[in-house]
């Protein structure tokens, strides 16, 4: 594949990320209120002006932005607030970590997008459960942790 298109399929799987973001994201505005559910709201509001910018940037490189399904299955549907606050923490992982991807593109542009995107998705992250963020965000958590060294060196 040619760098051209491989950022174009980098591209379209964070397009894909944000389709899926804005459907979960349309859900949790639903079922909450007050003061979350305005967080709710300028979080969709952010997926929505990614999803535009990318589908452009995707059309003007010669691609075609892949469209949104129909529907999305979501981990668990939200009964509360707390749940609804984890889901969305849930979903700006999910979407950092398609951001992560496009941060290796070739074109240097799209790595300075993809960077700043992955940062706005982390704030965002904190914003609905104020804790330590991964090292990394958007990696793959270890499944086991990495070996200690024996004692004594």
């Amino acid at each position: 594949m040619t760098a051209a298109g491989d950022d174009l399929e980098k591209l379209g799987k964070a397009l894909a990320a944000e389709h899926a973001v804005l459907f979960a994201y349309g859900l949790l505005g639903a079922r909450t209120s007050g003061r979350l559910r305005e967080r709710m709201s300028a979080a969709y509001d952010a997926h929505r002006a990614r999803r535009d910018q990318l589908r452009s940037s995707i059309t003007s490189r010669g691609g075609r932005p892949v469209e949104p399904e129909a529907s999305y299955q979501l981990p668990f549907i939200p009964s509360n607030a707390t749940l609804a606050a984890d889901l969305a923490v849930r979903l700006e992982a999910g979407v950092t970590a398609a951001y992560l991807e496009l941060a290796a593109a070739q074109d240097v542009k799209l790595r300075r997008y993809a960077a700043l995107a992955m940062q706005e998705s982390v704030t965002r992250s904190y914003a609905f459960r104020p804790a330590q963020p991964a090292a990394f965000p958007g990696m793959p958590q270890a499944a086991t942790p990495p070996a200690s060294p024996p004692p004594g060196g």
